[in-house]
């Protein structure tokens, strides 16, 4: 919101090389510049980052730009060029990688940009793409803007997640988020892996949308960069840089206002949750806050589902007035691309978009009596994606997703009251649910009431993927939240709506320019004070009564209600003293109303000192002696080595096994016989969480008997019929018997941990 006040918010028609090249570059120089400052105090390796951001160039950028201007009709942005390009990149990065893997020549993967930029080098009509003259350059104020949205984005990254983890612990007292490992496993399995098994149960399907990791798995192939570097420095914090600049460049197009791009871009990655409560329990879940590295998949699907979204924003029908070139027919060429590629990129994306196309037809049908043929097109596209994602990657598996109703909000509410008091107490759990996580899209009813209620098709369709998000996450039940995604990709469709109707609001508030500075200058005064409110009253709330812990934030927003309301009584008053103010309270209010959560990241961050690695989230112990046996296993062993461990429970509860034992498939990027099975697609969802035993005791016995009575007939069944060569001890859990010395070479022992290699 403050690319208004920066002045200059209109693009430019003058040809871009009259200015000089440090002023046109200096944003984005500047927005890397600290990102990678930010990696190089989190300890980055400068070599990994300079591999890095070669490959990101030459394997990403380079090859993915060239493709899109291939396929876009005519030029308008140099960024725009740029952040699309990238996007096309990773689809055909993920093309390449499926390739490749599935040929059994990950190495050969390095070789992939060849197949584009030798035909663009080549071919006469392909090769004027190389060199672009672009009609438009982009206000300052708006790329700086974005370069502030990102530099601040980076720095809740560097507090809440790379200054907390380590690439490896480096004692025995590390802590992590439960998910992390896994997270990494996947992607070790995708280096050699296509498709790639669960890590953790050597031989069994992974039916999960696991697109994500292998793209971590392809940085890591091309860049050479070790992949512990890619997953907890490099990845997410470019993944969630570039999805910022693609919705500010998606924002742009759409809306045919650089500023709302820019908007859409603060309301996702810069102002989070209203929640004023202690700053980590995330009532409701989030959309953006902890998520973006707590699952980073999520931020690698929304690098998708952007411009999928302007794609499809083409194809639906262009608002009117936009003066951003049509992307002309190549956009069905893009639509596919992104449809494809999401298919395992998140399996909450298809459903939302899909939810959007069907909004668009039907409202489109009931006002104009018919259905666009291209409306219809793109649906049946998407529903042939839904399909193969459904049947081939997800087959037919429902990890858990269930028809549940409100399962969400329930917790909050009271048991054995009265069904009045209960109905009464619903109805406050929803609002503070819209409050929570909804507040960002107060522009989309500011839109919609500028608009009469008669929206374009395109904002339909952005608003049925808004409402279709949340609609998700009310309807199913997950037994891990996980229906929270839906949320998260209506999100998107969301903050970019509601940017369309705060621009337009603010257009017809006319601000000069010494009113823009003062409208940014006055909401980060707010934000900032809200903030200091925030990190000075945010207390823990008791666990009872069951909805105890909506009060704060029902509390506050009463409070900034009341403050609102007697400015809007005090409105005529103050626009008899200051006349310039007469037609801009909704600008005020709306811009007050969207800024609300703006302490929301701040806060995680700083919760992050006392709950380190998820707040309210499960941290595991990663002890550095597990990890240093882990990749000594990497460094020694071939990529189809199977291991076995005598490790598979995170904890014992009451004699039960917690089955989340992911350190050693995550570390030592190899499959294992039988770790943790817990989050195997088979498991998911069971009544009895990560307590249910191992569904093949059989495998499990021969397992545990190589470490407990190791027997030369046994050692051979594990090396000859499932592929073991490698046995990793923990003395910890139980040393091993005195027979497997004899029995098994001992090839590195750092005294917790032994690994053996079969003869």
């Amino acid at each position: 919101m403050t690319a208004l006040a920066a002045g200059d918010t209109t693009p430019s028609t003058v040809d871009p090389r009259r200015r000089p090249a440090p002023l046109r570059y200096a944003p984005a120089v500047a927005g890397y510049a600290f990102v990678a400052a930010v990696l190089l105090v989190a300890g980055t390796p400068v070599a990994a980052l300079a591999r890095w951001s070669g490959y990101a160039l030459l394997a990403v950028l380079l090859p993915g730009t060239l493709m899109f201007r291939a396929l876009r009709r005519r030029a308008y942005t140099l960024v725009e060029d740029l952040a699309m390009g990238a996007a096309v990149g990773l689809v055909l990065e993920l093309a390449a990688w499926a390739v490749c893997t599935g040929l059994g020549v990950p190495d050969r993967l390095r070789l992939w940009p060849l197949a584009v930029l030798v035909p663009f080098a080549a071919v006469p009509r392909l090769r004027r793409h190389w060199r672009v003259r672009y009609p438009v350059t982009v206000p300052p104020g708006w790329a700086w803007s974005l370069a502030g949205v990102v530099a601040g984005f980076t720095l809740y990254l560097h507090r809440s997640f790379l200054a907390v983890n380590p690439v490896l612990p480096t004692d025995e007292g590390q802590a992590q988020y439960i998910d992390l490992a896994f997270q990494l496993s996947l992607a070790g399995a995708a280096t050699h892996q296509m498709p790639p098994d669960v890590p953790q149960v050597a031989g069994e399907p992974l039916h999960y949308h696991w697109f994500g990791f292998a793209h971590l798995a392809a940085t890591s192939l091309v860049s050479g960069v070790d992949l512990p570097t890619v997953f907890f420095r490099l990845g997410v914090p470019a993944l969630c840089a570039l999805a910022a600049v693609l919705v500010a460049v998606v924002g742009w197009r759409i809306t045919g206002r650089p500023y709302a791009g820019v908007v859409a871009a603060a309301l996702m990655f810069t102002v989070g949750e209203f929640g004023f409560e202690n700053g980590w329990r995330q009532l409701f879940g989030t959309q953006a806050t902890f998520i973006v590295w707590g699952s980073p998949s999520m931020t690698y699907s929304w690098v998708l589902l952007v411009p999928l979204l302007a794609a499809l924003g083409e194809v639906v029908g262009r608002a009117r007035g936009v003066r951003v070139p049509a992307l002309g027919r190549g956009a069905w060429v893009l639509v596919a691309l992104f449809l494809a590629a999401s298919t395992g990129a998140k399996a909450s994306s298809l459903p939302v978009v899909l939810a959007a196309l069907a909004a668009t037809g039907a409202v489109t049908l009931a006002t104009r009596r018919r259905l666009p043929r291209a409306v219809l097109v793109a649906a049946g596209l998407a529903l042939a994606a839904q399909l193969f994602a459904t049947a081939v990657l997800f087959a037919f598996q429902s990890h858990g997703v269930t028809v549940d109703p409100f399962s969400g909000l329930r917790p909050y509410l009271p048991a054995g009251r009265s069904a009045g008091f209960t109905a009464l107490v619903g109805v406050a759990v929803f609002l503070a649910f819209l409050l929570s996580l909804q507040l960002r899209l107060a522009g989309v009813v500011a839109l919609l009431r500028v608009r009469r209620g008669r929206p374009e098709p395109v904002q339909v369709f952005l608003l049925g993927g808004a409402l279709a998000g949340p609609a998700g996450y009310l309807l199913l039940g997950h037994p891990g939240s996980s229906n929270q995604y839906f949320t998260r990709t209506g999100f998107a469709f969301g903050v970019l709506l509601s940017a369309w109707g705060w621009a337009e609001v603010a257009e017809r508030a006319a601000l000069s320019a010494h009113g823009r500075r003062l409208l940014a200058a006055g909401t980060a005064g707010f934000a900032v004070l809200l903030t200091a409110v925030q990190l000075a009253a945010a207390t823990s709330t008791p666990a009872t009564p069951a909805y105890a812990p909506v009060l704060p934030l029902l509390c506050w927003a009463g409070a900034l209600g009341a403050v609102a309301l007697v400015v809007g009584r005090s409105w005529p008053a103050l626009v008899g003293r200051w006349p310039a103010l007469a037609g801009r309270g909704g600008l005020l209010l709306l811009t007050a109303v969207l800024a609300a959560g703006a302490p929301g990241l701040v806060l995680d961050a700083a919760a992050a000192r006392k709950y380190p690695n998820g707040g309210a989230y499960p941290v595991v112990a990663m002890p550095a002696s597990r990890v240093e046996a882990a990749r000594w296993v990497y460094a020694h062993s071939a990529p189809d080595d199977v291991l076995a461990t005598n490790v598979h429970c995170q904890a014992v509860v009451d004699g039960w096994c917690d089955a989340r034992s992911f350190w050693l498939s995550g570390y030592a990027q190899r499959s294992v016989l039988v770790e943790g099975w817990a989050f195997a697609p088979r498991m998911v969802g069971r009544p009895a969480g990560p307590y249910v035993p191992f569904w093949e005791p059989a495998r499990q016995r021969a397992n545990d008997a190589a470490f407990t009575a190791p027997t030369p007939a046994g050692l051979a069944a594990l090396r000859d019929r499932y592929g073991v060569r490698w046995l990793v001890v923990d003395r910890e859990v139980g040393r091993e018997s005195p027979a497997l010395r004899r029995l098994a070479d001992l090839r590195h022992d750092n005294g917790r941990m032994a690994v053996y290699r079969l003869r």
